[in-house]
């Protein structure tokens, strides 16, 4: 939008841009997010290296220490405490437990059990999910363009998971993993749903930090018998890694951005950024596994942008 102001006897024409600030918060969300979605994506294969030396009830205590930690620090640098309202207090220590406690048991034993095709294409499940919830409980209902984005997304990590070479698997000894991770799923679309209403009443930072000292606690106190057991000098370099990168960046970073987001664009359009993980996994598997992938593939992976593009814009 172009304007002419009058000063002092000298015409100027100065140039206005409402919208630019806007747009580049909108693309700093979004490139966060995809930043999410690869360390997500990353995370599987370190995750079953590292459950390959440590319990998963040790590995969660662990890596929550110093998610926590990080949250923590990060809230004080900007300012903020953990403390929160006293109505809010025990509505919060329920959610944590969802999102950190149930979540996080769900996901590390039903990965633990089951093939991580199988966990991926569970995990994928989450837009839907959200998407579902937001439309029963929440104001944010489903739009045409979301209801695409979301069915197409869906679709694309069917395709991907069953498209290849390790397919699908509802064999008996996996389906106790399948349903476990399944319900891993729908727990973090419960936390993204619930969450919305307190993060208009907190900042990120503080938000964030509260949910992971209360999931610290009750994983600390659930890993207490693993972690006396634990055989610390039989874990290699490799695996205190695992718990760095796990901790620190797949629970600590990215459940930072990912409470940012659903603060600013909402849960639905957020999750929807959970299908890019097993495209970005399929494509770590081809860089730097040498593994191929096949046309149906790369179809789900061209179907899941799409359904990405619909849910976001």
């Amino acid at each position: 939008m172009y304007y002419l102001s009058i000063n002092i006897g000298i015409i100027e024409l100065k140039i206005s841009q409402p919208h630019s600030f806007s747009l580049k918060k909108s693309y700093f969300t979004d490139a966060s997010l995809l930043l999410v979605a690869v360390i997500w994506a990353l995370n599987f294969s370190i995750v079953k290296t590292t459950l390959s030396e440590i319990d998963p009830l040790s590995f969660n205590a662990m890596r929550y220490i110093l998610a926590s930690g990080l949250l923590v620090f990060a809230a004080k640098q900007r300012g903020f405490n953990i403390r929160v309202k006293k109505e809010h207090f025990w509505p919060l220590i329920g959610l944590a437990l969802i999102g950190n406690l149930l979540y996080q048991m769900f996901f590390i034993i039903g990965i633990n059990f089951t093939h991580s095709a199988n966990a991926a294409v569970m995990l994928g499940t989450i837009p839907v999910w959200v998407a579902l919830l937001s439309q029963l409980f929440t104001d944010e209902k489903l739009n045409t363009y979301k209801s695409i984005g979301v069915l197409l997304a869906f679709i694309g990590v069917v395709l991907i998971i069953t498209g290849g070479p390790n397919s699908l698997s509802l064999e008996s000894e996996t389906f106790l993993g399948n349903i476990i991770t399944l319900a891993s799923a729908f727990s973090w679309a419960v936390y993204t749903i619930l969450s919305r209403k307190y993060l208009k009443e907190y900042n990120t930072s503080q938000f964030t930090a509260f949910m992971s000292v209360v999931g610290a606690i009750a994983l600390i106190l659930v890993g207490i018998p693993s972690l006396l057991k634990l055989d610390w000098q039989a874990i290699s370099i490799a695996g205190f890694g695992g718990i760095l990168y796990s901790g620190l960046l797949s629970v600590g970073l990215a459940y930072l951005i990912w409470n940012r987001s659903v603060s600013k664009i909402g849960a639905v359009k957020t999750a929807a950024y959970q299908n890019l993980v097993p495209v970005l996994g399929l494509l770590f598997g081809v860089f730097i596994l040498g593994e191929q992938l096949t046309v149906q593939q790369l179809s789900g992976s061209a179907i899941v942008i799409a359904g990405i593009f619909f849910s976001r814009f």
